[in-house]
């Protein structure tokens, strides 16, 4: 009988903060910005430079923390991990080993209905380091240090995950967690959130872990669900063939669905980690606990439930709307201005869910404003415009953000409302179509779909089809 195997997996998610400045310097950490123009002596690692704590970064790790369920280490200090590596220019990163900003947290996820709370074990503070660009044409490598000294939060989880699903399921919760409280805005494709992940295998029913390895260059949930088959099929092979599982740090290249061995995994001894000569601790005192605390702001499970609460919307929806920080925030601005929740609902769940899809767009790039999505709801709701002309302006709001009053206008694209004027047009379309006219007499209904449509033909799209039904059917 064929053994059955478990995956066991946990994560380590290093988030970009996104504070204006790096974490001891006063630099930007603008993304982009041409190579090494984003330094200074302290993080380009100049001998005799002294780093200063920036305390934005503590305040979003606390936020961080005390979202996710942590304690708040109170006596927090910074320690100094030593290796050599290019893209390092000191020699060291200042990190945290002993005494963590955060630990023993947790967040529940949902995987088909399954809820399970996935440990986390820490959250520490650190720099990053530069990054190294490979020139093949001149056979080089440059470094650009702009990223060097970028906050960091590193969040360890506990080794609870066992599916490629609970990883994503548990990324997805992180990193809405960490967009709602405005701490990074946690783009994979930008590296401003990457995810190594720690993966072992052991046949079910086992107690002790199996040999893990970690795999590193992950930029997108799709890479990290296919590095984990991928790599959870490779170690089964081993141990089907009586070999040993090495651990080791792989790389994992998404073309070829395949991890590379990229060196055997050091232990914290080999960083001969020391406390950091040139930081004093942190004092964290229970009134600034508390103020980081009452300044968190409503995050996404909260704001899931009091939209089907406050505004009657189906569970589907809310879900849809909260599944993006600035998307909700767009449904929220249009509903205090135009009072409709449904409708607003409505245009953000089909007409912007599409646009987006149709331009390969994300939510967070949505950038009309608010007031014109809601005089949009107000034309439809005056019956001033029809719903294809709305469609048509909201295409408009949606890559222009026009105004949708002045446009409307200019265009002359207001419904006629002028009940003798309709009439009128009514009674040319009638007499021009004596064959549909006696068709409805007849008991076929469609006929009357065909006559409307004539109608609008002739209003050019400018009437409001109810209208126009009602007194076709008075007329015939």
């Amino acid at each position: 009988m064929s053994r059955q195997y478990e995956t066991v997996i946990g994560l380590e998610v290093h988030v970009e903060l996104a504070t204006q400045t790096k974490i001891f310097c006063g630099c930007s950490t603008k993304f982009g910005g041409a190579p090494n123009t984003h330094t200074c002596p302290v993080c380009t690692g100049m001998p005799g430079s002294l780093p200063v704590l920036n305390k934005q970064v503590v305040e979003y790790a606390m936020a961080v923390g005390l979202a996710t369920n942590c304690t708040i280490t109170k006596n927090c200090k910074f320690d100094r991990k030593n290796y050599f590596y290019p893209d390092n220019p000191q020699n060291y990163q200042i990190s945290q080993l002993y005494y963590p900003i955060c630990r023993n947290g947790g967040i529940e996820i949902d995987v088909n209905g399954n809820k399970k709370v996935i440990g986390i074990h820490e959250i520490h503070m650190e720099e990053d380091a530069g990054k190294l660009i490979h020139d093949e044409w001149e056979d080089c490598s440059l470094v650009d240090f702009n990223r060097s000294g970028v906050p960091l939060i590193e969040i360890v989880s506990e080794p609870d995950m066992r599916s490629a699903d609970e990883v994503i399921a548990y990324l997805d919760k992180l990193r809405l967690i960490i967009q709602y409280l405005g701490a990074s805005d946690c783009k994979l494709q930008e590296g401003s959130m990457r995810a190594d992940v720690n993966l072992s295998v052991r046949e079910v029913g086992a107690q002790e872990f199996g040999t893990r390895t970690e795999m590193k260059n992950l930029n997108s949930f799709k890479a990290i669900a296919r590095a984990i088959e991928g790599e959870r099929r490779r170690q089964i092979e081993l141990i089907e063939e009586g070999k040993k599982v090495i651990q080791e740090t792989r790389r994992w290249d998404d073309n070829k669905e395949y991890s590379y061995a990229m060196r055997s995994k050091e232990d914290a001894q080999d960083y001969r980690y020391f406390p950091e000569p040139d930081l004093v601790p942190i004092i964290i005192s229970d009134e600034w606990i508390e103020r980081v605390r009452k300044a968190q702001p409503e995050l996404r499970d909260e704001k899931r439930l009091r939209y089907k609460e406050e505004f009657d919307i189906p569970e589907y929806d809310a879900d849809i709307l909260t599944s993006s920080k600035h998307m909700a925030d767009l449904f929220e601005e249009t509903v205090a201005i135009c009072k409709k929740p449904k409708e607003v609902s409505n245009w953000l769940m089909v007409e912007a869910m599409r646009l987006l899809k149709e331009t390969e767009k994300e939510p967070e790039d949505m950038d009309f404003a608010p007031e014109n999505l809601a005089k949009l709801i107000e034309l439809v709701g005056d019956s001033k415009i029809n719903r294809t002309v709305a469609k048509e302006v909201f295409e408009l709001i949606f890559k222009e953000d026009i105004d949708p009053e002045e446009y409307v206008k200019e265009k002359g694209l207001m419904m006629v409302n002028d009940d003798g004027q309709l009439r009128s047009v009514i009674e040319a379309v009638i007499e021009a179509n004596p064959q549909s006219v006696s068709d409805y007499k007849n008991g076929k209904e469609k006929a009357l779909g065909f006559l409307v449509g004539q109608t609008m033909k002739e209003m050019k799209g400018k009437a409001n089809p109810g209208k126009i039904n009602e007194i076709l059917r008075e007329l015939l």
